[in-house]
């Protein structure tokens, strides 16, 4: 399809009939003695063609300057990042100050929302999702590639915001729902508890399942003390793809 960059240059077209009026009115017609009134219609018409040239030409001219552009149908290139659902635990226990960061004491949360905020930043090229679970999950923020404004949700998340329990199962179940209609991608949910499922409408491993149906992976890292790592996270390692300590020193 043929479209202009700037069509409204074409207001300019008339513009040379302006001056052509504007000159007629201050020199009047001119009569050339001793010639009839039919010579002096010879020699006008002769210059006709001279003058349809002349506006052919500043057409073209107003035409290039409008800059002509040849619009094809749209293509669709490939997705070359991941999609990443990234599901955070909000429930009470988060609250637990039995980490270290920057050589100081604080709670689960807090080292999650430092580490993973550092994570979205350098996931440059994919699209990132947020989901928040505790009583219940809740889609924070669908996969997008606006990293800051995920980021930015994950540090205005306060603990308790959806409850105090950890719904597990429905976290992973809302993932894979929101890559229900992604054919070609790579999809990946990456889970952050710090306990095992003990709210929700759906198991763990149930969840799992339709996961592993979908094509969803699905890596889990556990925060908190080691000793509470191995008690917790499903309560079987048949789900645990991926599962470290985040504790830092």
């Amino acid at each position: 399809m043929l479209t202009f960059a700037w069509p409204y240059l074409f207001i300019l077209l008339p513009l040379p009939l302006l001056f052509k009026t504007k000159q007629k009115q201050q020199t009047g017609h001119l009569h050339l003695p001793g010639v009839g009134h039919g010579q002096q219609a010879n020699l006008s018409s002769k210059g006709k063609p001279k003058r349809i040239l002349l506006w052919l030409m500043w057409a073209l001219l107003i035409t290039a300057v409008a800059r002509p552009l040849w619009v094809g149908e749209p293509i669709e290139l490939p997705a070359k990042g991941r999609d990443l659902m990234v599901a955070v635990d909000l429930s009470g226990s988060m609250q637990i100050d039995d980490m270290v960061l920057n050589g100081q004491n604080v709670d689960r949360f807090t080292v999650i929302q430092h580490v993973v905020s550092d994570f979205i930043d350098r996931r440059k090229g994919d699209r990132i999702g947020l989901i928040l679970f505790a009583d219940h999950a809740y889609l924070q923020a669908p996969l997008t590639l606006d990293r800051k404004t995920v980021a930015q949700y994950l540090r205005e998340a306060q603990i308790g915001l959806v409850g105090k329990q950890t719904a597990i199962g429905e976290a992973i179940a809302l993932g894979v729902k929101r890559f229900d209609k992604l054919d070609n991608s790579n999809k990946v949910l990456i889970l952050l508890t710090d306990g095992s499922n003990n709210a929700g409408n759906i198991a763990p491993l149930q969840a799992a399942e339709l996961a592993k149906d979908s094509g969803v992976k699905v890596y889990t890292i556990g925060v908190g003390a080691d000793e509470m790592l191995r008690r917790s996270l499903f309560g079987t390692q048949r789900l645990i793809h991926h599962q470290i300590s985040m504790k830092q020193h």
